[in-house]
């Protein structure tokens, strides 16, 4: 059976130990933030847990974060698996999607809100980048939206500054979905109807930050994936369909031309997100279970839950793509969090000829927007999660004038600091172009052997370890 909503799923992460509460009283303007930072810093990712704070000075509402993307083991727990079977998963959600079920009523409207009684800063949204945050953001909303014209529902996550008890700002990027449903009301005079939930069956949240062709419904794909529909129930002020055992429902109204400064904020890629005049809602209700939970994720400064859950993703797409679609012997993809799991990709592969490896570097820059911005190929006996092997390859494996390959004029990472300026200020995002460098760091001719002992020599030191008395070593893996 499929998680039911967010407290099934936090049982078994706690079952599996992959879930810490933090019982100490921690307070969201600073400290939240600090004792995630210094979780995901200090803690190696094999071992990092999921958090819950369970007192948080002036709410009574516990938060979790890192649920979906704490560890590469919480993010296959998240979708009922392991690491092998999270491509078949994904690929079983999107062959086979499953609309939502209607139900009349559900636990995420067991307490209702309505007008100056529906507060948002009720909720215990974290200050992250203290001292350039504005205030407190929501990291982890799924935010739902209509096509006005296929009336097609839309899941995103995007960044929500609170800036008073009935009103938020959103900042969406150029290509997100949710901006065309923004500009076909507005090109109709309307509004833009929205709900933010917190707190789902992680499988919704995992479908909500994945970005799906125009038209493809989210909750669909989750369906899918979990072998069975998605319940959902209707809003109680806007016309929108919002999973019925949500933690918490915020309702509101972007207005027509609505927009007002928000922004700065500490980004995914480790910088702060430029400020900008970005859309506002206004709420009208809100809505939550009796004793709620409130979710969150970690972004800033890699490595974080952003860079996680964007790397599992995309690295089981970009696998898929190659395999699949090219045919190329690719064994391995790799986003590492260095790069915030977008900049740098690293791909292995057993090379039959000297083409495959750009094949493999311009198929995947035709594949994804933004990623890749430095692309590496080795051969199949490098580890590409060795950050120390891939140097090593890089150093002995390729000659920078006949190897290294550079494009202009090609998409951008989004939020990328690097990007020129125009008269002393960023470009818009739309005006943005970037370069992309593809290096073939593979053998290209019979190379000596490695200079090592022999592997039966180091397997049978390494299974008799303790008796040579040196301390302890730390196994590498995924």
């Amino acid at each position: 059976m499929p998680y039911r909503d967010l407290r099934e799923y936090l049982q078994v992460l706690e079952e599996k130990g992959l879930l810490c509460h933090v019982k100490a009283e921690v307070d969201k303007d600073w400290e939240i933030s600090a004792v995630c930072r210094q979780t995901f810093r200090t803690i190696p990712q094999e071992r990092r847990p999921a958090l819950m704070f369970d007192r948080i000075k002036g709410s009574d509402i516990p938060l979790v974060v890192g649920i979906l993307g704490g560890s590469r083991a919480i993010y296959a727990t998240a979708l009922e698996t392991n690491l092998e079977g999270v491509l078949e998963k994904w690929a079983q959600g999107q062959k086979n999607p499953l609309p939502p079920r209607m139900v009349e009523s559900g636990p995420c409207q067991e307490v209702v809100h309505m007008g100056d009684e529906a507060d948002i800063e009720m909720l215990p949204a974290p200050v992250w980048t203290v001292g350039q945050d504005p205030g407190p953001y929501h990291t982890s909303p799924f935010v739902f939206t209509r096509d006005p014209e296929t009336r097609i529902q839309n899941v995103g996550v995007y960044r929500i500054q609170v800036k008073g008890p009935r009103k938020t700002g959103i900042m969406i990027n150029p290509p997100r979905n949710m901006n065309q449903h923004i500009r076909k009301n507005e090109a109709q005079g309307r509004g833009t109807e929205v709900a933010v939930v917190f707190g789902t069956d992680p499988v919704i949240g995992l479908t909500a930050v994945t970005s799906f062709p125009y038209g493809t419904y989210e909750l669909a794909v989750a369906g899918g994936i979990r072998g069975e529909p998605i319940e959902v129930v209707r809003c109680r002020t806007v016309d929108l369909e919002v999973p019925a055992t949500a933690e918490i429902v915020v309702e509101g109204k972007i207005p027509c031309q609505g927009r007002e400064p928000e922004g700065p904020f500490g980004e995914y890629g480790g910088y702060m997100g430029a400020p900008g005049n970005n859309p506002f809602m206004e709420i009208t209700c809100i809505t939550h279970r009796r004793n709620p939970i409130y979710q969150a994720f970690l972004s800033q400064m890699p490595p974080s839950e952003s860079s996680c859950i964007k790397s599992i993703g995309r690295e089981m797409e970009i696998l898929r793509h190659l395999k699949e679609n090219l045919s190329l012997p690719v064994r391995d993809v790799h986003l590492p969090d260095s790069g915030s799991a977008t900049a740098i990709l690293l791909i292995s592969m057993e090379k039959q000829n000297r083409f495959q490896p750009l094949k493999a570097i311009l198929g995947t820059w035709s594949l994804t927007m933004g990623t890749g911005k430095i692309t590496i190929v080795v051969d199949d006996d490098i580890d590409i999660r060795d950050s120390f092997q891939v140097n090593w390859a890089l150093s002995f494996r390729m000659q920078p004038a006949e190897d290294i390959h550079i494009v202009r004029g090609i998409d951008p990472i989004t939020l990328d600091p690097s990007q020129p300026l125009k008269d002393g200020k960023k470009i818009p995002s739309p005006e943005q172009v970037s370069s992309k460098v593809g290096i073939d760091a593979t053998r290209k001719h019979p190379f000596p052997a490695p200079s090592v002992p022999p592997k039966e020599h180091l397997e049978k030191v390494a299974a008799a370890w303790a008796r040579y008395g040196i301390g302890e070593v730390k196994p590498k893996g995924k």
